[in-house]
């Protein structure tokens, strides 16, 4: 079987040689040609219009912190709706930017718990069978927010305009192009609850850590093309074959790759970080829910041993011998440290 490895191996020196990349891209290149690529794999899916993908390239940290904000503040203010749900919620957004033909399609999916917390903290509330927000509310909602924020990043020059979309910069050009985004129908998918936990960690492990293209999806690699499966939505989901040059492949596969430190995966609510020993737990309690020993228990694992629970890799064991612990005796004085052949600034 082909592996996106095999690519990068063959033809990632004469693609570096072609192209000035940045350094983010080149970190990627290094870890597929040197690592292993694993194949790698209710639920809403918020998509933008394929009208914002040039602007989407051109400005990825600022359009896709745009989506974020979008989606969660949707999904937040609906839900506190007493119409819909009239509770907090919580959940888990997870960004891909990449649709079957490897073009430009960013979406974010969600993974929502069936009901929420009230606002006293006294109660969990469950949502309906068919799942608690509309679609076409969702759509509608998610439309605004994020146009909103679109114009708020314009009005404020936060922006970059490359060849394409230059013509935006005139602001009754811009005006414009929002107006005709306003009429066009968003598309939000929304699938009904997952059925038990083990349903939502196989939907984890297909979506939270997934790359552009599986490699299952490779036929051929031969005399510089790529030759890969993929599903045209458009035309009844058809399975098709798709033949590129590999400096194309490479260029879609890097349209991937997001901005330095950008957090692809999200939670917000009763999930987020704050809320977690306080709210998280209080619904475990309403709902009945196991808690995990870790959550009862007040004893704070150091990084050494949170690595050796979840890994079983032991980092305290001498890498030389196999055999004899690793101790810390002193902390390196960096502003004293000399690397080796270089005079120290110890007197």
């Amino acid at each position: 079987m082909i592996e996106i490895q095999d690519i990068f191996n063959q033809y990632g020196d004469e693609y570096r040689k072609n192209h000035k990349l940045p350094l983010h891209i080149l970190k990627t290149m290094i870890a597929i040609e040197s690592c292993r690529t694993a194949e790698l794999g209710g639920h809403v899916v918020f998509t933008i219009p394929q009208e914002l993908n040039y602007i989407t390239l051109t400005n990825q940290t600022e359009m896709y912190s745009i989506l974020f904000n979008a989606v969660s503040e949707t999904l937040l203010e609906l839900s506190r709706d007493k119409k819909y749900l009239g509770a907090e919620i919580g959940f888990m957004s997870i960004l891909h930017t990449w649709g079957q033909n490897l073009m430009n399609h960013p979406h974010i999916h969600c993974v929502v718990p069936s009901g929420g917390l009230t606002f006293d903290g006294t109660r969990w509330i469950n949502s309906k069978n068919d799942f608690f927000i509309p679609v076409k509310v969702l759509s509608r909602k998610f439309r605004g927010k994020f146009l909103f924020y679109l114009k708020k990043a314009y009005y404020s020059n936060a922006l970059k305009y490359s060849t394409g979309i230059e013509e935006l910069t005139e602001k009754h050009i811009f005006q414009s192009f929002i107006g005709k985004l306003y009429k066009k129908e968003w598309v939000v998918y929304c699938k009904a609850p997952f059925g038990s936990s083990e349903h939502v960690l196989e939907y984890l492990g297909r979506y939270s850590h997934r790359v552009a293209i599986s490699n299952h999806r490779i036929v051929n690699l031969e005399n510089g093309y790529v030759t890969f499966k993929w599903r045209d939505y458009k035309d009844h989901n058809k399975e098709k074959f798709m033949t590129l040059t590999v400096a194309e492949f490479m260029r879609r596969f890097f349209m991937h790759v997001l901005p330095r430190k950008f957090v692809k995966i999200r939670h917000y609510g009763i999930l987020s970080n704050r809320n977690r020993s306080t709210k998280l737990r209080k619904c475990k309690e309403l709902t009945d829910a196991v808690q995990s020993k870790s959550e009862n228990s007040d004893v704070k694992l150091s990084a050494a041993e949170l690595l050796l629970k979840l890994t079983g890799i032991d980092i305290n064991i001498c890498s030389c011998c196999g055999k004899g612990k690793m101790i810390t005796k002193d902390k390196l004085d960096r502003q004293n440290y000399s690397p080796p052949g270089e005079t120290s600034k110890i007197a």
